[in-house]
């Protein structure tokens, strides 16, 4: 399976992941980007055993940027920037339904379900609760005699286990295909592909310090379709 790369140099390679790829290992053995990004590198400069580092995760049916370091030096820039909340995630995603407020902010507690794989919205601080802070920008709305969808935009200012899944599902408007949160799709037998896409990332350069923006082409493919008409509100 091929990856796009939006940049590379000694320091990072920053690639489109594709959905369903792992980022990195897992107990699936399915081919994961991680290991995809070292075969590349392998391959194109004949180095027996590269450098990467998994710096941030997405969520195994979500596509878009991500940035892996090719150096422990930029490993560690890169992890403080993280821990800083100096790495800017713009995300996309085709909503069921339509938020009341054209923009805001969601602000929650989640917890995290290690065995079920799930996260669930709790009412205040409670055990190993973490805040969860997400902004939203309608950006499109379509409406037919079977549904209503919207696309919006997300800022993750922090970054929870399916934090815009959990959230979004838990105000009312979860993501088209999230066979996990969207009452819609939770008996879904056949793979429905969830519509969130990494769309944009941004990140302090770990040698120049220079602050560098990526996007990632939205698919093409529905529901995302819908939405490519000009003028669609």
């Amino acid at each position: 399976m091929d990856f796009e790369i939006l940049f590379e140099d000694q320091h990072v390679i920053v690639v489109t992941k594709p959905p369903k790829v792992p980022s990195q290992k897992d107990k699936t053995n399915d081919m994961d980007l991680l290991s995809m990004i070292k075969e590349y590198l392998k391959k194109q400069y004949t180095i027996k055993e590269p450098y990467v580092a998994l710096m941030h995760r997405l969520d195994r049916p979500v596509g878009g940027a991500m940035v892996y370091s090719k150096t422990k030096y930029a490993s560690k820039s890169l992890s403080e920037q993280i821990q800083q909340r100096k790495i800017s995630k713009q995300y996309v995603g085709v909503v069921c339904n339509r938020p009341e407020e054209e923009k805001g902010t969601l602000k929650d507690y989640l917890i995290k379900d290690g065995g079920k794989n799930v996260s669930k919205v709790v009412k205040g601080k409670k055990g190993n609760a973490k805040e969860a802070i997400l902004e939203y920008k309608v950006l499109k709305t379509h409406e037919d005699d079977e549904k209503v969808l919207a696309l919006v935009e997300f800022n993750l200012i922090t970054g929870r286990h399916h934090q815009i899944r959990v959230q979004t599902a838990n105000a009312g408007w979860p993501l088209w295909g999230d066979t996990k949160y969207n009452k819609i799709f939770s008996n879904n037998k056949e793979w429905t592909q969830i519509a969130l896409w990494a769309k944009t990332l941004s990140f302090y350069h770990p040698k120049t310090k220079k602050l560098m923006s990526f996007e990632s082409q939205l698919p093409k493919e529905y529901p995302f379709s819908i939405f490519n008409e000009k003028g669609r509100r």
